[in-house]
Order: C-alpha cells, then structure tokens, then sequence
C-alpha cells in the first residue's frame, strides 16, 4: 500500500474528527444558553459561571484516556481508538441535552464526553504526526487547527438551534451529528508503520555526529528533566488559552459590554486567532525552531493579556487586540507541542507520551477557568485574573531558557554514550 499517497486521506480524516472534538472551545456559547435554561428550570440564578467545572472537569479527565487510548493506539492501530472515542465524545454531548442539573451535566458533558474527548484527540494527532516525519510541525499546525476552528464555526449554529428551539436541543442535535461524523473517520485512519518513510524524502543527517533521536518510553521520558521543563512551560503558555476560553463570552458581554450576538462574535474571532496560531506556529517551529517559536509566542501572550488587562466597557479595540493575541499563543502550543514532544523522545511511542506531556494542558484546564471565575466573584473583575496569567507567561519565557540548557545537556551526554 502506498502510504505517501494514503497519508493525506488519513490526514483529512483526522481533521474532520478534530472539527467535532473542538466544540469544546465553543463551550462558552452553550453554557450561557444552558444556564438560561437551568435557571427556568429551577427558578434560581445559573450562571455560566456555575457551569465552568463541566468545561474544566472536560479538559482535566482528557489525558487519562490520551494515556490510556496512547498504548491501545500504539499496539493495536486507531481505528477501534478513534471510533470509541467518537462514542463517548459524542453520546456525552448528546446525553448533555437530557441533563437537568449541573450534576448531570459534570457527568456527561464533562466526564463522558471529556474521557471521549480525549481518547480521540490524542489518537487523531499522533497518527498524524507519524504519518508526516518529513512535515512534523506544519502537520502538528493542521491537525490542531481544526480541532480549533471549531469553534469559529460551532458559535453561530448554536445561536441559531438555541434561538429556534432551546439549549438542550443544541446539544442532542450537535451530539448526534458529531457521533457519526468521528465514528466514521475512525474507518479511514490506519495504524502507521513503524519503519514508514515518505517517498522522496532521506531524513536529515545528524549534525555534528550527534546520535539519532531515540524512541523513548514513557519511564524513560519521566527520567529526564528536558520533560518537566516541557510539561511546565506547557502548563505556562496553555493557562492564559484556558482561562479565557472558557469565560469568552462572559467577559465579552460583562466586561466590554457587548450584546450576546457580538459576544458570540468575540469568541469566534478567538477561536479564529487560536486556529491560524496553530497552522502558523506549525510552519514556522519547522523553520526556526519548536522552542524559538514558543518564546515568540509566550511574549505575544503577555502584550495580549496587557491590553485586555487595559480594556473596559466600550473598548472593543484593545479588547480584540488582548483576544487575538491570546489566541495565537494559545494556538501555537497547541500546534508545536505534538512534534515537539516527537522531536524529544522520538515517534513510536508519541501516544502515550504526547498523552502524559497533556497533562500539563489539563492542568491549565483546571487551574485557568477556577481562578477566572474565584477572581471574578472576589473583585467583581476580571484584572486580577489577567495579571496572574502574565505571570505564568513570564515563568513560560524563563522555563524556554532552562529548556535551552536541559537539552542542550542531554544531547552532549547521548552524543557521549
């Protein structure tokens, strides 16, 4: 079978899973009109404030079936991974619209659909990246943009079913069609074999008599220190990403003002930022560097969290600027880290390792949403929160420099043995 052919279909496959597993980031959008509904419901106040653990408790639980998903994935093949994946991801955010509390919607939005979520993600990004060694990070870039142009195109349809029907009927709509969508891609993505080179591609003689890099396993990745300077730095960069993805609208509307249509808008156009951070984070990381191109990017961070920190009510400019800016850090995390993580410990047993390195995202997912939401109910603000991620981003600057001189260490030490 020719794979250097074949690839680009499992590639595309892959990216249609991703579209659907997005919808996460379009979270803020269905937790504002199914807070309305649970506040009918019950005759009290739900905010989307209130429902920010099911967003959180979603991103935490993803790397256990990354890690868990990674091993079957890297024995067995994706196919069975992948559809699995779409099952529990799908039938989570279909069960969501049966929910009548937030209990209810912790289960199945944020346990099942999480566990689904992050089943399939993991497994759709690490086919990929073994598929494309010649094109790590451009292919990292793709793979990870879907999944984040989701929620550029998820917002205004759900706007649209909220508005004609009501917020439960988004989500069984949306479930159902996500189902059979990632259900599907499952049958085109095969497993990768583990001697593939694409055609009329030599990979690139080592410099400097280095050795190549070798495949690591998960505890020997755990033994080297090049991995926590990783896992942190993630943690750093993806914080600021987190925690305003999931209060978007919310802050859009409470803070700038804005209508729920133009918040709407707001978010899109974070997520639209968050998608071309990926893809351009991806080229570049292939042409300048996977570390270089996350210092860039954590210094862009800290200008965008400036100027939302800046904004006020009618200050849609600066607001905007803060929000873009956020998203092509966020995005170009998002987008290096799956070859980043190949690069360091090498591409047999990227599943699993790509999974362990994510818990460092679902610490952001934890950590990001839970103080946006304390500061906001301590100040009645949002600037304090803006602050504290300007200094995870300034740790993230510090920890590429640490990265430098850990790897830098590790490869004169594998050079020598």
């Amino acid at each position: 079978m020719n794979y250097t052919r074949k690839r680009w279909l499992i590639l595309a496959a892959c990216c249609l899973a991703n579209l659907c597993l997005g919808s996460i980031y379009a979270w803020s959008v269905f937790a504002s009109s199914m807070a309305d509904y649970l506040s009918a419901l019950h005759g009290v106040t739900v905010t989307s404030g209130d429902l920010a653990i099911v967003y959180t408790i979603a991103n935490s639980v993803g790397p256990i079936t990354m890690i868990s998903g990674g091993w079957f994935n890297d024995r067995f093949g994706p196919k069975k991974v992948i559809l699995v994946g779409g099952l529990l991801f799908g039938g989570g955010m279909l069960a969501s619209g049966f929910a009548g509390s937030i209990g209810a919607l912790i289960v199945a939005y944020g346990l099942i659909g999480g566990l689904g979520l992050g089943m399939a993600y993991g497994c759709t990004i690490s086919s990929c990246v073994k598929f494309f060694p010649d094109k790590r990070g451009l292919v990292g870039g793709i793979t990870t943009a879907t999944y984040g142009l989701s929620s550029v195109i998820l917002p205004p349809v759900v706007t649209v079913i909220v508005g004609r029907l009501d917020a439960p009927a988004a989500f069984k709509i949306v479930g159902v069609v996500f189902l059979v969508l990632i259900c599907g891609c499952s049958f085109l993505v095969e497993k990768c074999p583990a001697d593939f080179v694409p055609d009329g591609w030599t990979p690139p003689a080592e410099k400097k008599e280095k050795k190549a890099v070798r495949d690591c396993s998960w505890r020997e990745m755990l033994k080297s220190p090049v991995f926590y300077a990783m896992i942190l730095l993630l943690t750093c960069g993806a914080f600021c990403g987190m925690m305003i993805i999931s209060q978007a609208s919310a802050v859009a509307s409470g803070m700038i003002g804005m209508s729920a249509a133009a918040a709407g808008i707001a978010v899109s156009v974070l997520a639209l930022f968050n998608a071309a951070g990926r893809l351009a984070a991806g080229w570049l990381s292939d042409r300048i560097g996977r570390i270089s191109t996350l210092t860039l990017a954590c210094v862009l961070s800290v200008a965008g969290l400036i100027s939302l920190y800046f904004s006020s009510t009618g200050s849609t400019g600066t607001f905007y600027l803060g929000i873009a800016l956020v998203g092509i850090c966020f995005g170009s995390f998002m987008g290096v880290y799956p070859g980043f993580t190949a690069d360091q410990f090498g591409a047999r047993n990227n599943s699993v390792n790509y999974g362990i390195m994510f818990i460092g995202f679902a610490a952001a997912g934890f950590f990001g949403p839970t103080i946006m939401k304390n500061v906001y109910t301590a100040d009645g603000s949002y600037q304090r929160a803006f602050l504290i991620a300007v200094g995870l981003n300034s740790a993230g600057i510090l920890l590429t420099f640490v990265y430098r001189i850990l790897a830098k260490r590790r490869s004169l030490e594998r050079s020598v043995n």
